[in-house]
């Protein structure tokens, strides 16, 4: 029978939270996502931050009862508190809803140490805060967004940006690069990547045993039949055919607008759209505020929230919790999933003819309890 570590199933989650620019709404949404005096009862919260930043926060949101503790690093962590790993002790001044490079550099310096920790397995799994993509750039980051950082930082060749929430899963062919770059860059091997990511994501990560994809296609229409573009059929018809051939329950290419026009998107496990706004414009008007932004395809787990900086109401205490509270709850599910396929794969279930000799008879109708 499979064993289970009860020791790793009662242990915590440890979350690693990072703080993003702490002059939009990342404080506001963090420091309302945790203010529960339950929380610790779910997992272990980590965020590295600046505490006197997170301080001033806390008086702005006249959240007193909001209690946590000050740790230099994460080995000295406590499961039965919200722990501050300090990034610094100096006074750092927060302008609401502006972009400066001090922001940037903060963002960056927690990204680095929680990325070190989740190596390190201090932490279980990383949840990022919203950056601002142009003040953290610097010569140790030149990347256009968390997504890819990460996938260099862990050494994958590829990931995948999956928009997820409840049961709509929306990943991106292409990432963030211009429009005018998008159609040059769509390639049969492109297509057929992601397909394989987002295929293992869903079995491993969502546990959906024989996940069905619909593909998106690139053109108004997909192309009309090559009247509006031929990429449809030069390109992502022979990715589909390809997939197909190699066992994967793949369907399209469907165009965009009659698709989450329509009831179809519900029909499906997975969608890859072509490009960023192709995917993302219908997943946050369906989504609404609760939204997650999940990178398949890496060694470990990172969620945020899909939505950015809000400068324009950063400091007011209009933000929303709900997308980072849902970013947590996805890293713990996720964390957990890939926990019980590492067990079940390591420990499979017994053949009918050692099932005979230890004298069980898997038929029994206690056998599954």
């Amino acid at each position: 029978m499979i064993q289970h570590k009860e020791t790793d199933e009662a242990k915590p989650v440890r979350i690693g939270i990072t703080h993003g620019d702490f002059n939009g709404i990342s404080y506001e949404v963090i420091l309302k996502a945790l203010d529960d005096s339950r929380i610790t009862e779910l997992f272990t919260p980590v965020i590295y931050c600046i505490p006197k930043v997170l301080s001033y926060h806390r008086k702005n949101m006249n959240l007193e009862d909001f209690n946590y503790k000050i740790i230099q690093n994460t080995r000295q962590l406590d499961h039965k508190k919200i722990n501050v790993v300090s990034l610094s002790n100096e006074e750092v001044k927060v302008e609401h809803g502006i972009s400066n490079k001090i922001a940037g550099q903060f963002a960056f310096q927690a990204l680095e140490a929680a990325v070190a920790d989740l190596k390190d397995k201090l932490i279980d799994v990383l949840v990022t805060a919203p950056v601002n993509k142009a003040n953290i750039q610097s010569e140790n980051f030149n990347f256009p967004g968390h997504t890819e950082y990460l996938t260099e930082r862990f050494g994958s060749t590829s990931s995948l940006m999956l928009l997820v929430h409840q049961k709509l899963r929306i990943g991106t062919i292409t990432g963030h690069i211009p429009l005018n770059q998008v159609a040059s860059s769509i390639t049969e091997d492109l297509i057929l990547s992601k397909i394989t990511i987002l295929d293992s994501s869903l079995k491993n990560d969502f546990g959906i045993q024989r996940p069905k994809i619909a593909i998106l296609g690139l053109n108004p229409h997909a192309g009309d039949d090559g009247v509006i573009g031929d990429e449809e059929k030069r390109i992502i018809q022979p990715a589909i055919a390809a997939a197909k051939k190699q066992g994967f329950l793949v369907f399209g290419p469907f165009p965009a607008d009659g698709f989450f026009g329509s009831d179809e998107y519900t029909k499906y496990d997975g969608i890859l759209a072509m490009y960023h706004d192709q995917g993302l414009i219908p997943f946050k008007t369906l989504s609404f505020k609760s939204g997650v932004n999940f990178t398949a395809g890496l060694p470990i787990v990172r969620t945020s929230p899909a939505h950015g900086t809000a400068y324009e109401i950063a400091g007011k205490d209009l933000a929303s919790p709900e997308s980072i509270r849902q970013a947590m709850f996805l890293a713990i599910d996720i964390f957990r999933n890939r926990n019980s396929m590492e067990e079940m794969n390591a420990n499979p279930l017994p053949s009918s003819s050692s099932n005979e000799r230890n004298g069980r008879n898997y038929s029994d109708s206690d056998s599954m309890h």
